[in-house]
Formats: structure tokens, sequence, C-alpha cells
């Protein structure tokens, strides 16, 4: 990433980020909320991450794919949440340009990344429910370890090219970035140069990826939701859907705080234009915080694990 930063004009050496413009006296009193929903994201995730490694019973690929989507919130966390929070406190408002495009491409790759990975979990419970005698033959550990290679690898490609085309551009004029994270759109319109090119790749790529996921994921639990509904032994709807039930909540809070996002920013000149930053920044902090709550408390296994790890304790 320090070859991206020479790339850019030496005219600017650094962005300063400035959180929420239009009501900089929200900082203070957000950063509290904003301290705990983080500790309690890495609290949950941590918890959860040492709980399957320990627990013998859950080193299953199913919780291998939990697993994954906990780093990947941690990451996500790590890289957005320190750096709002020294703003907020500090007023550290300056970022070079290595961090700022390296920040792009981690929020870009990890977002389609954690879709990715509710696509390759759907598969999972579809594959639990609609096949389960060939459940144990067709996800297997080396299904789940080529999954998560094909999570990071494709996302990272098609991410990549996000914060090299905005590293390209001329930073000739105004520095400050009128947001409290470095998304492509709030870095590439400081530039003198013409960003057509970088917002049509985004909203492609972006498209692209989010998009046949969810397709996948519909198309999944909608063979899930015709087997089921086939099920005439009594109790076993209930059971079958009860294996769904955290996933598919996961993938309500993920889709439901995007879905809002995209909306303010398409409805930017009727919303104040602190609300979309604001929402930018929970959306890299709620999910991460309520997915493995969900998890801990709707899964019988995972219950059991957490409570035999405060026993040790």
């Amino acid at each position: 990433m320090a070859i991206l930063s020479n790339i850019s004009s030496t005219l600017a050496t650094e962005f300063l980020l400035n959180c929420f413009p239009n009501y900089q006296s929200w900082q203070h009193w957000l950063s509290l909320p904003l301290s705990l929903l983080f500790l309690l994201a890495m609290g949950a995730n941590a918890t959860l991450l040492i709980t399957i490694w320990l627990e013998a019973s859950l080193h299953e690929p199913m919780y291998y794919l939990l697993s994954l989507l906990s780093l990947l919130d941690i990451v996500l966390c790590l890289t957005v949440i320190p750096k709002v929070l020294a703003i907020f406190w500090f007023d550290l408002r300056s970022i070079s340009f290595s961090a700022c495009f390296l920040q792009m491409f981690i929020m870009n790759s990890f977002l389609t990344m954690e879709s990715c990975t509710f696509m390759v979990m759907a598969y999972d419970r579809y594959v639990a429910i609609c096949h389960p005698l060939r459940y144990p033959s067709i996800i297997t550990e080396q299904f789940v370890a080529r999954a998560a290679i094909f999570v990071v690898a494709r996302n990272s490609l098609f991410s990549l090219p996000v914060p090299i085309l905005s590293a390209r551009l001329r930073y000739c004029a105004e520095n400050i970035i009128k947001n409290c994270i470095c998304t492509n759109l709030s870095v590439s319109k400081l530039s003198c140069d013409n960003i057509t090119f970088n917002r049509l790749y985004q909203f492609i790529a972006g498209w692209t990826l989010l998009g046949s996921d969810l397709i996948l994921i519909v198309l999944s639990y909608s063979f899930i939701l015709k087997a089921v509904l086939r099920i005439k032994a009594e109790g076993a709807m209930a059971k079958a859907l009860s294996t769904c039930g955290s996933h598919f909540i996961l993938i309500l809070f993920f889709s439901t705080v995007l879905l809002v996002l995209v909306i303010t920013n398409l409805a930017r000149k009727q919303i104040p234009p602190d609300v979309p930053i604001l929402l930018n920044i929970l959306h890299h902090l709620v999910p991460p915080a309520l997915n493995p709550i969900v998890y801990g408390v709707r899964t019988k296994e995972i219950k059991q694990g957490i409570q035999k790890l405060l026993r040790r304790l």
C-alpha cells in the first residue's frame, strides 16, 4: 500500500477526516455508546472464537464458517472504530494516504467477504435440510477450507482496484474528507481529475458481488422452505426451521442496515449529510456486535460451550 501513496499527487500528503461537519457537538455524546458497542463486538466475537476453538463438539463445518464470520467482523471493527474514537476523543483527524487507501480496501473487501460468507452458510443450511444424508460427504472440513479461500480471493481481487483507482488520482485542492472513514466516494470527490470510472467500477463490482450473493441466498432459502413444507412429521418442521433461524436473523441484520445505508445515500439531498455518515459507522459496528450474541442465545451447543468456558475461568 506504500506504493499507492506515491502514485497520488505530492501536493497533498495526508487527509483530514471531518466527522459530522454540521453537528460536531454530537461527537462526545456518541463516543460512549460507540465505545460500548465496540467493546461488546470485540468481547462477544472473541468469546465465540475461543469457545469454538476449545469445545471439541463445536469442531464442525457450520461452526468453522461462523468463526470465519467472527474474524471478518473483528477485522472490520478494528479497521474503522478505533480511528473514529480517536477523532472523537483526541481530535486526531489526520490520516496518511497509505492508511486511508488501506482502510478503503479493507472496508470494501471485507464487507463483500461477509456477504459471501452468508452465502456459503446458506448453502450449508440448504444441504443440511434438503440433502441430510449427503451432508457429511458434501460439507467437510476441506469444503470449508476451499470456501474460505474462495471468499478471501474473490472479494480481494474485485475490491483491490477501488483503492488503486483512487490512489492514482491527483489531490491538488481540498484534503478534508467529510466523513469519519475513507470511503471511495468521500475521498475521490476531493480529486481534480474525472472520477466517473471510479464510481462506475465500485457500483458495478459492489452490486455484482453483493447481488450474486443475495440471489444465491434467496435461492437456497426458497429450496429450504419448499423442503420444510413437505415435512409431515410432528415437530420436524419447527426443528428444521430453528436450524436456519439464527443464520436468517444475521442476514436480516446485515441486509437491513446495508439497505438503509444505500437508501440514505441515494436520498442524500433530502436528509442531513451527517445521517449517512452515522449509518456507515453503525453498519461496521452493529452487525458485528449482534452476530455472536444471536448465535450464542439461539444455538444450544454454543450456549453450553460458553457456559463451560465461563466455569473454567
